[in-house]
């Protein structure tokens, strides 16, 4: 079976994509998220299609019942904000989130305008707990 999905592994170099990145600060920030996960995770990064940066992976069932596999938790350096993935399903970590400090959550995303502007140590909770299934 092929995989038509346009967002898939590549072998671009997480670190360079990042490296990349016009604006100074939120290149900074996406090399400390990156940073974080790395050390998180034990993992080291892949590159999913030309902007998304993940660790892990593990499967999914679509709407229209294909198997997939994704990343378990991720990153892109988007213009608007830092995006992170794989950190808020559901519902799911309120706990953590209403420590977190200033973000916004969207369906399975987080979205952090600035490093500076959250606790990194509640990040960094954040990524254990979904690294770990929990």
């Amino acid at each position: 079976m092929t995989d038509d999905r346009k967002t898939t592994p590549t072998d671009a170099s997480a670190d360079e994509l990042i490296a990349a990145v016009a604006d100074e600060r939120r290149r900074t920030d996406a090399q400390a998220a990156l940073a974080l996960m790395r050390e998180v995770t034990g993992a080291e990064p892949v590159v999913w299609g030309p902007s998304m940066i993940g660790f892990g992976t593990q499967p999914y069932t679509t709407a229209d019942g294909k198997e997939r596999e994704w990343f378990r938790v991720g990153l892109a350096p988007r213009k608007a904000a830092l995006t992170l993935y794989g950190l808020t399903f559901y519902g799911s970590n309120e706990d953590l989130l209403d420590r977190l400090g200033k973000h916004t959550t969207g369906k399975g995303c987080l979205y952090v305008k600035r490093m500076s502007d959250i606790d990194e140590g509640v990040l960094r909770e954040l990524v254990e707990r979904s690294w770990a299934g929990a």
